[in-house]
């Protein structure tokens, strides 16, 4: 495997033309392999379990073995289990809840999600276990009422698809050992108002999780818009440009100097981008410069809401015929949410993408942590960071204003700033990543509380979605 050198990093000062000599990303050869692990006939095996048993409605029956909530979430929880015991115990579950009460939940209700835990390598191992990389479907499902909770709501796509891809995925990452904490969640409640969102964001902050990325899995397995026109080879990633929990005094200074699109969020959307381009055939993500469909919402929400970087993957033609629809034909067209609207191999390419950028994130270091720039009224830009664990060297980005991804970088080696001469402050945004010694990236930092990767404060008051 080839190190990164770290006799670059006395390399502080060098010509602007040197930006073609940049150390290139690396291939990684167990993404390719973890890529290759994925298996469509145990996607679909999951849903059509899961849409066997009738309904999932948030307040459906919790008692019955073959039908409702209850089952689907004890079935969850077995086949975590049983996926634990093929790793030699490599996964904990646990069903962190609420009762909860609210405009659609007329009664108290018990909402449960299922999350199993694949704890990273310990810090005398050269992990860092607190460090957690969030993957989430939400198990439950609705018809055209979402308080119907007795009619049949099968749920393939949304959201047995975003399950599916969650278990799939805790079945390849379970069988290797990552320096980060992983973390596989089927959330209940979203229909109702993103209640297992809420209860898992709970969850990681009561834990003192650091998390560094929720991949939210909602509506992924159709490629069939409702136009008739079949893409399978795009996938959308939405994002969050500025941050939920951003303070007042954060947004006045960001207004004003930049990072409108370059929240941690922003950030990790261009790393899954990336990761497609390097890992996956014929599969692109668009980014998606929102952070949901236009009006509405999904777990991550709740997720931004504490402070954590997070998005939405989400299919990249949407259907609405099938979503939030009574089982029914009308003037010769299908309505409902069915098995036969998910195309398993498009399926299996969200899979992977979640994979692969769930190992490449926890085996990189963590992102760069205090990130400041200076450069104001001077010919160059300075850009300082902290060190983190396990990082080897460092890179510093920058771009154009109006460019949706970095284009341009130095190696910064070990030091933990850089000067770069003859580059103006004005005219570019800039940023940091990590880089540990066989070549794992972190996502790119952009300077200040407008860019960092650590949560701060308190939850953001929860409006309605």
């Amino acid at each position: 495997m080839r190190l990164i050198s770290v006799a670059l990093a006395g390399l502080l000062l060098v010509s602007t033309s040197a930006v073609a000599a940049q150390t290139p990303v690396q291939e990684q050869a167990l993404l390719h392999r973890l890529a290759g692990d994925v298996q469509p006939d145990r996607m679909r095996a999951d849903i059509q379990a899961l849409v066997g048993f009738g309904t999932r409605h948030t307040l459906s029956e919790t008692r019955s073995d073959t039908r409702g909530i209850g089952a689907a979430r004890r079935w969850a929880q077995g086949q975590f289990e049983a996926i634990s015991r093929d790793c030699g115990g490599c996964l904990t579950v646990v069903t962190p809840s609420d009762t909860v009460t609210g405009p659609r939940v007329p009664t108290p209700t018990e909402v449960v999600d299922i999350v199993a835990i694949q704890r990273g390598r310990s810090v005398e191992e050269g992990g860092d276990p607190n460090r957690v990389i969030i993957i989430s479907g939400h198990i439950d499902s609705r018809v055209t009422d979402v308080m119907n909770f007795t009619a049949d709501a099968p749920g393939a796509n949304d959201d047995a698809s975003g399950v599916a891809a969650v278990l799939e995925a805790a079945r390849v990452l379970s069988k290797h050992k990552f320096d980060a904490t992983l973390v596989f969640a089927a959330l209940s409640g979203e229909e109702q108002g993103l209640l297992g969102g809420k209860i898992l964001a709970d969850y990681a902050q009561a834990q003192g999780w650091r998390v560094e990325a929720n991949l939210n899995n909602d509506i992924v397995g159709n490629s069939e818009g409702q136009s008739g026109v079949r893409d399978t080879t795009r996938v959308r990633v939405f994002s969050e440009g500025t941050k939920t929990v951003e303070t007042e005094a954060q947004e006045e200074r960001r207004r004003y100097n930049g990072g409108d699109v370059d929240s941690s969020s922003r950030n990790l959307a261009r790393f899954i981008d990336n990761v497609a381009d390097q890992y996956l055939a014929n599969f692109d993500v668009e980014m998606i410069y929102r952070t949901d469909r236009y009006g509405r919402g999904g777990d991550q929400v709740e997720m931004l809401r504490h402070g954590f970087p997070a998005v939405r993957i989400s299919e990249g033609a949407e259907n609405y015929d099938r979503q939030h629809q009574d089982l029914r034909t009308e003037n010769g067209v299908e309505y409902g949410d069915t098995l036969e609207g998910v195309d398993f191999d498009y399926l299996a390419q969200v899979a992977r993408l979640n994979i692969v950028a769930m190992a490449a994130l926890a085996n990189a270091p963590a992102s760069p942590l205090g990130v400041t720039i200076e450069g104001a009224v001077k010919p160059d830009t300075t850009i300082k960071w902290q060190a983190v664990p396990a990082a080897a060297g460092y890179r510093v980005w920058w771009r154009s204003t109006t460019a949706p991804q970095w284009t341009r970088s130095r190696w910064a080696g070990s030091a933990t700033e850089l000067v770069l001469p003859g580059i103006v402050i004005d005219d570019f945004f800039f940023g940091v990543s990590a880089v540990s010694e066989d070549g794992y990236e972190s996502p790119v930092v952009f300077p200040g509380p407008a860019g960092s990767f650590v949560s701060v404060g308190d939850p953001a008051p929860r409006t309605a979605n």
